[in-house]
């Protein structure tokens, strides 16, 4: 109801940010959150977050609005940083330690900057976020052991020493096995051969992996072999039973490795206990990946200590930008001052040197400038610092 596509984003966000005033705007739209990033003056209550998301999706009912507004989380100041530096840790995420958020969260970020919707502040947050996320997945495991079925069922076989030019059969081309098979060509398995209800749909897996497909039904006619089948279908019964399984052999004796992804399982019992298999199920993945995510969630409070420092060094260089800020001004005013100096008051005094002497007193106030700015800027942040520390 509330995600934008980029191509919305670049025509719709630019209006939120002018009809809403605010002073810069980032959208991170993941598939479990939406999320504004606002720089404004402007009080955030009730009232404006109804008609922000009423501008985003005019065709929300007042119930379904008035639903979602009461859902929405608002967050302030130091609270905001913080909370997206944690969601860039993927301490917010809904598996805990998932890498890619930082990644959309880069993205979301370059992408509203070519918008030029975003400024020197959200710029400065974002740099902090991907440093503090940097540091979060590198020095805690909260990413260290995986918690996906797929990537667990994926390890799996890779620890089995299976060579890539294995015959792979593939049951099922939904997301799970569309997700397997992303993994198995990324590291170089090339022979593949998709089976599904929908033939359209087993095309455009086989296309992708460059591989060959069948209609489901065709399962029980192949006898071209497989060292590999990987199955995960919706059926409420086994798609895998001792007389197909005889078939797919095609009298080939050696152990198989057979990854069962289904739930309820696609093979039955009987294939298990009269053959040679090597038999990875989702019970038993959802059983390691319960236990990695224990650990993972262990690792909480190293993270939640590390991005508490991240967010002291942020205070204290922003702190610091608003100095730089509010100085950017005074070397202009100092160099209006020499000129007026070389130029109007000391106009006949600097008229009688020679050009050597004009140019030594050009490079003594040059010198001067440069270091007055320094100085002035040093002592401002000094004493912010220290005010910071009282």
């Amino acid at each position: 109801m509330l995600h934008l596509s980029e191509e919305v984003q670049s025509s719709f966000l630019g209006g939120i940010k002018i009809n809403f005033g605010f002073d810069e705007l980032m959208l991170l739209s993941t598939c479990n959150r939406v999320e504004f990033f606002i720089c404004t003056d402007k009080e955030v209550n009730s009232v404006s977050i109804n008609k922000l998301l009423s501008f985003i999706n005019s065709h929300l009912d007042e119930a379904t609005l008035e639903l979602l507004s009461s859902k929405v989380e608002v967050h302030e100041g130091q609270d905001a940083v913080a909370h997206v530096f944690e969601v860039a840790s993927s301490l917010k995420s809904l598996v805990v330690g998932e890498r890619e958020i930082i990644t959309q969260v880069r993205k979301a970020y370059e992408f509203c900057n070519l918008l030029g919707l975003t400024g020197d502040f959200i710029r400065m947050v974002i740099k902090h976020t991907i440093e503090t996320a940097k540091d979060v997945f590198t020095n805690t495991e909260i990413a260290k052991n995986p918690v996906s079925i797929v990537s667990l069922a994926y390890r799996q076989l890779r620890d089995l020493g299976i060579k890539n030019d294995a015959r792979i059969v593939m049951v099922g081309s939904g997301e799970t096995n569309t997700t397997m098979a992303n993994y198995l060509q990324k590291h170089k398995y090339a022979n593949f051969t998709v089976f599904n209800r929908t033939i359209q749909n087993a095309e455009k897996l086989a296309v992708k992996l460059d591989g060959k497909y069948h209609d489901l039904k065709d399962l029980n006619n192949y006898q071209m072999g497989f060292d590999v089948l990987i199955t995960c279908t919706g059926s409420t019964e086994a798609i895998i039973n001792a007389n197909n399984y005889t078939q797919l052999l095609a009298g080939d004796k050696n152990k198989k490795v057979i990854i069962d992804l289904a739930l309820p399982a696609d093979v039955d019992k009987e294939v298990l206990s009269s053959n040679n298999i090597h038999y990875i199920d989702i019970n038993s993945l959802k059983e390691q990946a319960e236990k990695n995510l224990r650990s993972r969630h262990s690792e909480i409070s190293k993270c939640k200590a590390i991005v508490a420092s991240k967010l002291n060094e942020f205070e204290t260089l922003y702190n610091e930008r608003r100095v730089e800020l509010a100085f950017g001004e005074i070397p202009k005013q100092v160099k209006a001052i020499k000129e007026i100096a070389l130029n109007e008051v000391f106009l006949k005094e600097v008229s009688s040197l020679d050009d050597k002497g004009k140019e030594v007193l050009d490079k003594v106030l040059s010198y001067v400038e440069k270091k007055y700015n320094a100085v002035a800027m040093k002592t401002a942040k000094e004493v912010l610092l220290n005010k910071e520390q009282e």
